[in-house]
């Protein structure tokens, strides 16, 4: 039988279970800036919904537990754990190993972004009414610094996403992936949960076997995350290459293709590699040249477009991403391939 929760039997059978409660988790580590404001929002949500609100810590040093703890003290509804693995999957996973029973949504919030008030809520009335096994957020990225708007400029474009649905700001939909915020617990369990093995791509690895389990993934144009991009070229980088490697370790466990605008950044890393052979003919300059002038091209229209001068910059900041993800995911093919990489693929 398919496990799809769109039909009105399977729909009923949900309201009819008892499961009426939340459970939200914050996996977290070093966000004593955010943390505060963020819980006071989360409860406020909580109180009204009967739901419980679990902040997982990787580990944090910043006072960030102190602060959970002092206003775990007086709000029943807030609990805490350690997350020894200290990856966001395994973080989750643990919170809805010790408290997910008797709850029908998992809320996953990331504490480095910002949220609607009205933001839970609106998940779970998206849930009831579509019947869909997860409900994904678009994920609208903005910046303070110069540097982190430059680089929420080129993600909320088609130039740094790729066009992908949840960057931007959609029509309600389904789709095979978009940014986790809801998924009903009976899923989660159903397909196993996070695989604790990625510290990247850990979501669309998820949602991979959520679609192919038979439910159905609802993209909600009912509200969205606000992310706050890395704030230097150097610290995009290492976060883009992390991208690109738990994208090609999703491609290799589920031995899947990658989509045409993943392949085309693909590209990026042997264009480099190539024009290091300029020596022996101009000619090995050539795919680099392109693609350098394409992103620094599209990025003066972003400048254009938005009359900011400072995001004439764009482009380098494309151009980091693209280089970063596509050598991290060549990185990963070569590790698996020599027999380095220690992380079982099946």
């Amino acid at each position: 039988m398919r496990n799809d929760l769109t039909g009105a039997g399977r729909q009923n059978t949900a309201r009819d279970d008892g499961k009426t409660s939340a459970l939200i988790v914050v996996p977290c580590l070093n966000e004593a800036s955010y943390i505060g404001n963020l819980l006071a929002q989360l409860l406020a949500f909580a109180e009204r919904s009967a739901s419980h609100v679990v902040v997982v810590d990787g580990g944090s040093t910043d006072g960030t537990l102190d602060i959970v703890q002092g206003i775990a003290a007086t709000h029943p509804r807030l609990s805490h754990l350690h997350n020894p693995k200290k990856i966001q999957s395994a973080g989750i996973n643990l919170a809805v190993r010790i408290f997910g029973a008797g709850t029908r949504h998992i809320i996953r919030i990331d504490a480095h972004c910002g949220y609607p008030d009205d933001y839970c809520a609106k998940l779970i009335d998206e849930a009831e009414a579509t019947g869909a096994g997860s409900i994904v957020v678009a994920m609208i990225a903005a910046g303070r610094g110069p540097v982190q708007r430059i680089n929420a400029a080129v993600q909320n474009s088609r130039l740094g996403n790729g066009g992908s649905r949840h960057r931007r700001h959609p029509t309600g939909q389904y789709v095979d992936h978009g940014h986790h915020a809801l998924i009903l617990t009976v899923v989660f369990n159903a397909v196993g949960g996070y695989d604790e093995s990625f510290r990247c791509n850990e979501d669309a690895e998820l949602d991979y076997r959520i679609t192919q389990a038979g439910y159905r993934i609802w993209l909600t144009a009912r509200t969205a995350v606000t992310y706050y991009p890395r704030q230097t070229l150097g610290a995009l980088f290492r976060q883009y290459f992390s991208y690109g490697q738990g994208r090609a370790r999703t491609v290799l466990k589920h031995r899947i293709r990658p989509i045409a605008r993943q392949a085309i950044v693909l590209a990026v890393a042997p264009s480099i590699l190539t024009a290091a052979l300029f020596a022996v003919s101009l000619w090995a300059l050539l795919p680099m040249a392109i693609w350098a002038l394409a992103c620094l091209g599209a990025g003066a229209g972003i400048a254009i477009r938005a009359r900011e001068p400072g995001l004439l910059w764009s482009g380098c900041s494309a151009m980091v991403m693209h280089a970063a993800w596509s050598f991290g995911f060549w990185q990963q093919v070569m590790s698996r391939n020599s027999g380095k990489d220690g992380r079982a693929i099946p």
